[in-house]
């Protein structure tokens, strides 16, 4: 019996791994744009507009709208996990896998998500939780669990980081090329995508760190020859517009800055603004080199 026991053990151990959850009535979204904390402080309701309205926001030429026509359905999907980098997504296991995939011991929510997998009117979830959050297998990073084949096959991918590897991309450039080289062997082949720094901080050294950071990681985009194209967040009109702008950022009873990390909403709409050009640029400059492979998807 002991035998028994031992052996059903290592066969049930090895379930996740060989037998993934395919949920029965899930839909890929079309568009799927995956960040840090920014989205649900945020960022994530200006995410949501601007992309189910991409032919406002971005006029296209006949061409460009046409071949727009493969995101026809708009069913976008948008995650911001806390406390997560890029190489949270890429990793096996550890602590960075566990930004993801550890539950959050006070709320039991690690996420903020809009759009077309969350209907409910709570934006808060819990990463492995529901049939739209399977991203935690044991042994696989959240991005090859989370791309496998009959579960998200978007055509269109945005990543929006910086914050939480602003030390790691500004202290060592190895580790920045190791996070993209990373992120472009998991990514699915020939998907257009799009990767933009998040918005800056009310704070100026915070901000300094990460324009270091930022700088170190566009260096690597290049150098890696990745699919995706880049955007930088932090420039000095998005920087002007924020730093040390307390209308942006969320406040104490007594009118300080409680958190400036995270601009709120607003802050987030003035974002989009001035990154209007380079946004839509990016998403036209990916579809359009993508096509026809991606009709055929």
């Amino acid at each position: 019996m002991t035998l028994l026991r031992h052996f059903l053990a290592g066969v049930l151990a090895l379930l996740p791994i060989q037998l993934a959850a395919q949920p029965a009535d899930f839909v890929s979204p079309s568009i799927v744009i995956l960040g840090d904390s920014q989205i649900p402080f945020g960022s994530g309701p200006v995410f949501l507009e601007f992309f189910e309205n991409i032919k406002t926001h971005c006029p296209p030429t006949p061409t460009q709208a046409a071949n727009l026509e493969v995101l026809a359905d708009m069913k976008v999907a948008v995650i911001g996990v806390r406390s997560t980098s890029l190489h949270s997504w890429t990793a096996k296991m550890g602590k960075a896998k566990g930004a993801i995939c550890d539950v959050d011991p006070k709320w039991k929510v690690n996420a903020g998500t809009y759009g077309f997998i969350n209907t409910t009117g709570n934006k808060y979830k819990q990463i492995g939780k529901g049939d739209a959050y399977q991203f935690c297998e044991m042994k696989q990073s959240a991005f090859q669990t989370m791309f496998r084949p009959g579960y998200y096959e978007p055509k269109l991918i945005l990543l929006s980081f910086l914050g939480n590897s602003a030390k790691r991309w500004a202290d060592d450039y190895a580790k920045a090329v190791a996070d993209v080289e990373q992120m472009n062997a998991q990514l699915p082949a020939g998907v257009p995508c799009i990767f933009m720094t998040t918005a800056p901080s009310y704070s100026k050294k915070i901000t300094d760190l990460r324009l270091k950071a930022q700088a170190n990681v566009k260096r690597a985009f290049a150098e890696t020859g990745s699919q995706c194209s880049f955007i930088e967040g932090a420039t000095p009109e998005t920087v002007a517009a924020n730093q040390g702008n307390k209308k942006y950022f969320r406040l104490s009873k007594s009118g300080k800055v409680k958190d400036p990390y995270h601009p709120n909403e607003r802050a987030a709409k003035t974002f989009f603004m001035i990154a209007m050009d380079d946004i839509c640029t990016a998403v036209y400059d990916q579809i359009d080199a993508a096509m026809p492979d991606l009709a055929a998807r």
